[in-house]
């Protein structure tokens, strides 16, 4: 079985020096998980906050939500991969739903940040999903297939590797209503399977497939009690360290 991994995308929330409150209090309450990796993605004006209460043995790994496809330049306002790297992350959250319904993010500045996070030693988490009304129209796989097509072209086997893909139902994102493992597996099983064809099924039976969307500590078991689902993207569950650190605590049960 893949080792569990636990994201917790902070979004627009929390302070730097909220941030480290909030570190000092989830580190106090789990005791190193032996069963799940756990990142948390601060905004980036609490990544170095957060890198110094982290400090350098800490089982929480550092994670941004975003960055820029180049090493550096004319673009204000972004954030680029050498930058996160030397703040001390280890992953980066690519593509989110947000980030293509809210800033016209497409497909293919996806693939260009993906290669950039890989270049500079980052692992990607490439978001991936459909709105409400493509899964009533059945588009479901027709449109996370085009997304991971535009998405991973052009990546060596070496590369897909390092990438961690999280299927987030864009219906089921902050709305409360997350999906059923029934809706989910199906979902996660033919991601698997494009990863097989289009690489070695060595290489995509190692890559973890997350779910996102409206992860609670109440729901949490079903998706992490599944062998098709190896870990969670959280969001508003992971802003209290008492919901998060459930949450830790319930991969950790159901993957021992």
């Amino acid at each position: 079985m893949r080792r569990a991994l636990i994201v917790g995308n902070w979004k627009m929330n929390k302070t730097a020096s909220e941030a480290v409150a909030f570190i000092r209090d989830l580190q106090e309450r789990v005791p190193t998980p032996l069963h799940a990796d756990v990142v948390i993605a601060p905004p980036f004006t609490a990544l170095e906050s957060a890198r110094k209460a982290l400090g350098t043995s800490s089982w929480l790994s550092l994670g941004a939500q975003d960055l820029h496809w180049e090493a550096q330049g004319a673009f204000t306002g972004e954030v680029s991969a050498p930058m996160l790297r030397d703040l001390g992350c280890r992953y980066v959250i690519v593509g989110h739903s947000e980030r293509r319904t809210l800033f016209d993010e497409r497909d293919e500045q996806v693939r260009k940040k993906i290669k950039a996070a890989l270049t500079h030693g980052l692992s990607p988490i490439l978001c991936v999903g459909e709105s409400l009304a493509e899964r009533e129209s059945c588009r479901t796989e027709s449109v996370i297939t085009a997304q991971l097509t535009g998405s991973l072209a052009g990546l060596t086997t070496q590369d897909l590797a390092a990438v961690t893909i999280a299927y987030e139902p864009v219906w089921a994102i902050g709305t409360g209503q997350a999906a059923t493992t029934d809706q989910v597996v199906p979902v996660h099983r033919s991601i698997r399977l494009f990863l097989e064809t289009g690489w070695t099924s060595q290489t995509a039976s190692a890559v973890r497939i997350l779910y996102g969307g409206s992860v609670t500590p109440q729901n949490g078991k079903l998706f992490l009690g599944s062998e098709a689902i190896d870990g969670a993207l959280v969001g508003g569950a992971c802003l209290n360290p008492d919901s998060f650190a459930t949450i830790i605590s319930l991969a950790e049960t159901e993957r021992a």
